[in-house]
């Protein structure tokens, strides 16, 4: 009888499309219970995401917008790892280009799986303590459209609780740092 902790049999893979970021899978698998089926998977490189805190101890969010949601949401500045990439890396330059905010302190707060029911995406969550405002901004990505946004830890949590749109890794990544703000 299956405990639960078997891993299931790969039977097939197939890669049904290949983007710039990500790839869709199709796995035929049986699992430890004997069950047959296909599931279907976003494969990613993995992201990196800031909580980045000024000196005043104020928040540093992006609200831009995002095709898929068909809105502007509210979030810390993120970025894909590219490959050969550490996550750190990715979210030096990333915070960098998304704010023209730079940081001298960084702490590593943790790492989670985006969504796990179809993504192996990971996300690598990091403190960025102490930013300083670049004397020149580097220029946004052409396909991007950001607003920066300084919020206290109070009012950023009176946002995720009034149920402002505020993206899942940003609100899993403030909890992470809340002991830390």
């Amino acid at each position: 009888m299956p405990t639960g902790n078997e891993p299931s049999e790969l039977i097939e893979q197939r890669l049904a499309y290949r983007g710039r970021k990500f790839g869709f899978q199709v796995d035929r698998l049986r699992l430890p219970n004997g069950v047959e089926g296909d599931w279907e998977w976003i494969q990613h490189p993995g992201g990196a995401l800031a909580v980045p805190v000024t000196k005043d101890r104020e928040l540093v969010l992006v609200r831009q917008y995002r095709f898929a949601t068909q809105g502007r949401l509210l979030e810390f500045p993120a970025g894909t790892v590219e490959p050969g990439e550490d996550p750190e890396t990715t979210i030096r330059r990333e915070i960098e280009e998304e704010t023209g905010y730079r940081s001298p302190t960084w702490r590593k707060l943790g790492e989670f799986f985006l969504a796990p029911g179809y993504s192996d995406e990971i996300i690598y969550a990091f403190l960025a303590e102490d930013l300083e405002l670049l004397a020149t901004p580097p220029a946004q990505d052409e396909d991007e459209d950001i607003e920066v946004v300084l919020m206290t830890p109070r009012e950023l949590e009176t946002a995720i609780l009034s149920g402002e749109q505020v993206d899942a890794k940003s609100i899993a990544s403030f909890f992470l740092a809340r002991p830390f703000l």
